[in-house]
Order: C-alpha cells, then structure tokens, then sequence
C-alpha cells in the first residue's frame, strides 16, 4: 500500500474539481469490497464500524448501537483491508465521541498503520430528538467530534468529516475539514435501507446551503453528497447537475451493499435456472 501525503491528495482532487471531474468516495466492509472499488477507480476509501455490520446482512444504525467498540473495529479492519489496496487513500471512521480514547495516540496509531485521513463516523449527527439534546447535554457532543477533525488536521491527515446541517458545516469547516460530506439521512434501497428518507428533489438546495457555509470559512473546502435519496449512480447525478457547490459523491450502503444484492442475488437466480 502506498502512503500518501494529504497535500498530495489534496493536489489532486483539487484539481478534479477545476476540471469539473466528480470526485468519488466509499466505503469498504471488507477486502473484497476495497479491492473492487480500487479496480473500478474509486478516488478514496473509507472503512468504519458500519461497513462491518452492513455486509453481515444488517442495517448501517448498527455501527451507532452498543454492538462493539467502532475504533476497536477499525482497527481490525485495517488488518483486512489496508493491505489489498495498492494506490487508492484509505481514510478511518473514527468516533469522536469515545470518552475512553485516547486520540492523540489513537490518531497517531491510525496514522503509522498507514490510513490518509479520519472520518466522524459513529456520529451523533445521525441522532435527533430528546436522546440528542441528552447526548449533548451530558458530554458526548458532535461538537467532540469537530474537536477529533481538528487533532487529525493538526497531524496533516486528511478531513472528510460528515455534517448535518450548515452550522455542521460551518463548524468543521472552522475546525479545518478539507472534504464536507454532507449527509442527507440513512440510504435507500434493499433488503436493509431506509424507507423514511427526504425528497431526491430537495436534496440539492440543502446540499448547496451547507455548501455555502462551509465555503464561507474556506472558500477551497470540497463538497460531497451522500446517503439518504441519493443511492444510484444517478441519484449522484441528479444532485450534481443541480448543485452550484458540490463537488462529487461518497458512497457507503450504495458503493458496496446494494450492488452485492443486486449481484449475487441475479447470479443466484440465473443458476437455479440452469436445467438439465
């Protein structure tokens, strides 16, 4: 595996952006997953705790429940995945909100084994109600995990963080983010997806919204669209040909599970249909 530098990485997808080339991002639940986005030339990886659950056949909310610790699990993960992946970033989904990590080392641990950079993931952003004001109110934040972005830039990682909302965005723009994920809900889709979801046609002007402000606090800050509606190569489309502001797609449930359904489902399929 190559270890890339994040102003390298940065050059790069900076540069896709002024040549209107839409940046690609996803998520890998196991060595197969990553090896196949790679071969298919995915522009960054991001492997976390849901990407475990998810191709185990459940839905990607595990990776939020008391199911296992989410950093210990990456780290396991990295075992399996980091090696089968040759030229492509690998990011870490790091939970922020951990009050027994430790992150200066965690970070630095992450950093040797050879990831290029962190994700907020588990996040508090995907919570809402009573339980969220709860969490907020006694010190399990999103507001620790913008804290946990601001550790990695300071280690020069790179920031892919996910938000919520334009104060998210204006927030981890702040804490330094060099990629604004802008997570419109739990994906669509399958035997596991989510049926209570947005609009796929209200989903660009909230892009662009938080876009703008995060563009506000650096106007280089990149933008990606994921979850919710946007499930298919041509929901991305849909999003990115009515945006102003976002600068591509990252993919977790729609980049590796729908398409192993709909794969070994077919394939299935066609061989109980073989006759003698």
């Amino acid at each position: 595996m190559v270890r890339f530098e994040r102003k390298v990485i940065i050059d790069r997808l900076q540069q896709m952006k002024r040549d209107r080339v839409p940046i690609i991002g996803g998520g890998a639940g196991t060595g197969l997953s990553a090896k196949c986005e790679e071969q298919g030339g995915i522009d960054l990886i991001v492997i976390y705790n849901s990407g475990r659950y998810r191709m185990a056949g459940r839905g990607s909310l595990s990776g939020l429940m008391a199911y296992g610790n989410a950093n210990d699990v990456v780290m396991e993960m990295a075992h399996e995945i980091l090696p089968v992946v040759k030229n492509t970033p690998v990011l870490a989904g790091v939970n922020g909100t951990d009050p027994f990590c430790i992150f200066d080392k965690f970070l630095g641990d992450l950093k040797d084994l050879g990831f290029a950079g962190v994700q907020n993931f588990p996040t508090v952003g995907l919570i809402d109600g009573t339980f969220r004001a709860n969490l907020e109110e006694t010190g399990m934040s999103y507001g620790l995990e913008v804290d946990m972005i601001v550790a990695a830039h300071q280690l020069d990682m790179l920031t892919t963080p996910y938000v919520f909302c334009e104060d998210n965005a204006t927030a981890m723009a702040k804490a330094g983010a060099d990629i604004i994920v802008c997570h419109l809900g739990l994906t669509t889709g399958g035997s596991i997806g989510a049926e209570t979801s947005l609009k796929l046609e209200d989903c660009p002007a909230m892009v662009d919204a938080w876009a703008e402000a995060a563009l506000k606090v650096n106007k280089d800050v990149m933008v990606l669209v994921h979850g919710g509606p946007v499930s298919s190569p041509e929901d991305a489309s849909f999003v990115l040909n009515r945006t102003s502001n976002c600068h591509g797609f990252y993919g977790a449930s729609s980049m590796e599970r729908l398409p192993t359904e709909q794969a070994l489902t077919e394939q299935t399929r066609k061989f109980k249909a073989v006759t003698f």
